[in-house]
């Protein structure tokens, strides 16, 4: 898995894509707040806390640490606790206290509670669809969350006979969660590469990862939502400092992206997955692997599908770190305290850390199947797995994991 040097490029375009409206004096205000609550979430995330649902560290499980430096992953002792158990696809976890919160992508989102799982219903406008990727993926909480018990949620739903996506505000009442408003929709979904993943940046905005729903053409159509990370306030508008004009689309070129983390510097990391060996329309074999973790700059093209891994060609912004031929399959991400990546990965079936200073990748946690989610929080190493969607499941698959 060699790792890339970086060229940065400045790109110029025209916008295809029209959505109305600009930043309403609320959306500002919250996001003065959004950036004072991740400030606090910075120095909270250096504090031990442990959940208090744990279980003996199972046994054969692999811990490596991954660097010289001091860091968390350099104080982690090996095995680890188990907080939830029998999850079903789970796929995004949020925290409120020590409260977890999991999706599942067939539906429902899990409260994790003490030593107690509860399975809360999601009432959405549009019903659920699930089928192959698609389904419960994306889930944030607003930065309010104890207060307003607001979120956001990314699902799959069906449109003239085609499955989209869509991006929804909902409220926890009562331990159901009920959709309170639309934001986004018609974004392009299907069997496979649906992206999904949701995060609130530094900055207060909203930001989603899409997929080219097996459409590659749409990673390079900045008419299209697809192949996509798009940019919105909390309220659903186009941010006025958007790359594109009235375009809710932050960076495109990417085909199926599902991690987002900002280190303490405010540099935005996302995941990628690279081809699978499909046939390319038109004639042709896709070569395998070449999964990316990118750096994210606004209005940036990433190249899917005109440059793969290592390639490049004039106004595409390669790749950080690239995989060889063999797939790791990059899910989500977080930034650790000491500004390094963790990458939990589907196909490499292991917790990775990226290293930005030596565009190094190296195992933290192997031998616990398929890894869709990493999080931090309370200076803990949170993981999920994801073994009953495509994996070999354990009797008590899918869990969640704290490393210890």
């Amino acid at each position: 898995m060699p790792a890339l040097g970086t060229k940065t490029k400045t790109l110029t375009a025209a916008l295809l894509l029209a959505v109305p409206i600009s930043v309403y004096a609320s959306d500002q205000q919250q996001s003065s707040d959004v950036q004072k609550h991740h400030a606090e979430q910075t120095a909270d995330s250096l504090k031990p806390v442990s959940l208090g649902t744990s279980t003996a560290a199972a046994a054969g499980v692999t811990l490596v640490a991954a660097s010289s430096q001091t860091g968390i992953v350099d104080a982690l002792q090996g095995g680890y606790d188990v907080a939830a158990s029998k999850l079903k696809a789970p796929w995004s976890m949020q925290f409120d206290g020590s409260t977890v919160y999991l999706t599942q992508r067939g539906g429902g989102i899990v409260e994790v509670k003490g030593n107690k799982q509860t399975l809360q219903e999601v009432r959405t406008k549009k019903p659920l669809v699930t089928e192959g990727e698609a389904g419960l993926t994306g889930f944030v909480l607003d930065p309010n969350f104890s207060k307003n018990k607001y979120a956001y949620i990314y699902h799959a739903y069906a449109e003239n006979g085609q499955t989209m996506n869509r991006i929804v505000k909902v409220k926890r009442v009562n331990g159901v969660w009920r959709e309170q408003k639309e934001l986004v929709k018609g974004i392009p979904g299907g069997r496979i590469h649906d992206g999904g993943r949701l995060a609130i940046g530094p900055d207060g905005m909203l930001y989603a990862t899409t997929g080219d729903s097996a459409k590659r053409e749409l990673s390079q159509d900045r008419s299209s939502l697809g192949g996509k990370i798009l940019r919105l306030t909390t309220s659903g508008m186009v941010p006025k400092d958007n790359p594109f004009k009235n375009s809710y689309v932050y960076a495109y070129g990417l085909r199926n992206s599902q991690g987002l983390a900002w280190t303490s510097d405010g540099t935005l990391y996302a995941s990628d997955h690279g081809p699978s060996g499909g046939a390319i329309p038109g004639g042709g074999t896709d070569k395998t692997g070449r999964d990316e973790i990118n750096v994210i700059k606004p209005g940036a093209n990433y190249g899917w599908p005109l440059v793969t891994g290592t390639e490049t060609a004039s106004g595409l912004v390669p790749p950080v770190y690239a995989a060889g031929d063999q797939s790791i399959a990059p899910s989500g991400l977080e930034a650790t305290p000491d500004n390094k990546i963790l990458v939990a990965t589907l196909a490499g079936q292991s917790l990775k850390q990226f290293d930005p200073a030596t565009r190094q990748m190296t195992n933290v946690l192997t031998d616990v199947g398929r890894i869709r989610d990493v999080a931090i929080h309370n200076g803990k190493i949170y993981v999920l797995t994801n073994n009953t969607a495509g994996g070999s499941p354990g009797a008590d698959d899918d869990r969640l994991l704290i490393l210890k």
